[in-house]
């Protein structure tokens, strides 16, 4: 059988090329928001799509509060807003905007360092080409349950004992694999990023590769 290669069927073969990875964030967190910065060079460098969703550092700390330094109790509290607008926006327009919103609420507050204010989500909101009546939703618990899903979805694969951001990659079977992490700092760029990327896949294609760690002694660098 011929086939004729037509534009439409090279973007169709290119697509269907792309590995996917799935990605898990907190827009609070900065290492999530490092992590991110480097897969959306990742993308260009590699083959690969970025699916997004939303996990919550406020759910998954919610039943430890009483025992968390103040300063992080007080963070996980208003951690609540933005994942609230964050989950409520993919819950009305879908969730191809999910990566356009957590790049602009994540510029604003890392980059930026804007406070967590109506303000600021609302200006995200607008840049992402989205109604700004969705702040709203960050005194609301209407999409609560969307969220526990979703942030149950990424946490379900690494465990508990971990936070955000978490990856899901094919393993060497075709399973997915999910990781903590990377956690980096400044985001590589370029070639960098791509042998970054080749790594991650080549220990997730080993059945029982669990972690590399070490002590950390800078804090994330924005660009």
């Amino acid at each position: 059988m011929s086939v004729t290669f037509t534009e439409e069927y090279a973007v169709t073969a290119t697509e269907t090329t792309k590995t996917p990875a799935d990605f898990w964030f907190d827009p609070l967190c900065p290492w999530a928001w490092m992590t991110s910065r480097w897969m959306l060079e990742v993308e260009k460098v590699r083959p690969v799509e970025v699916r997004w969703h939303v996990m919550s550092l406020a759910v998954l700390n919610e039943d430890k509060l009483d025992t968390l330094p103040e300063q992080y109790s007080t963070f996980l509290k208003e951690a609540w807003g933005p994942v609230r607008v964050v989950i409520a926006a993919r819950e009305l327009h879908g969730d191809e905007v999910l990566g356009k919103l957590y790049t602009a609420l994540g510029t604003r507050y890392h980059n930026q360092g804007l406070p967590k204010t109506r303000e600021t989500m609302v200006a995200a909101l607008e840049e992402a080409g989205l109604p700004a009546s969705l702040a709203d939703y960050a005194d609301s618990d209407t999409y609560d349950t969307e969220l526990r899903a979703s942030h149950k979805e990424g946490i379900d694969k690494v465990g508990q004992e971990v936070g955000t951001p978490v990856i899901a990659v094919p393993g060497s079977d075709g399973e997915q694999i999910a990781f903590f992490g990377p956690v980096v700092t400044p985001a590589p760029r370029g070639e960098e990023a791509a042998k970054l990327w080749d790594g991650t896949l080549m220990v997730a294609s080993i059945p029982g590769f669990y972690e590399i760690k070490r002590t950390r002694t800078q804090g994330p660098i924005f660009d």
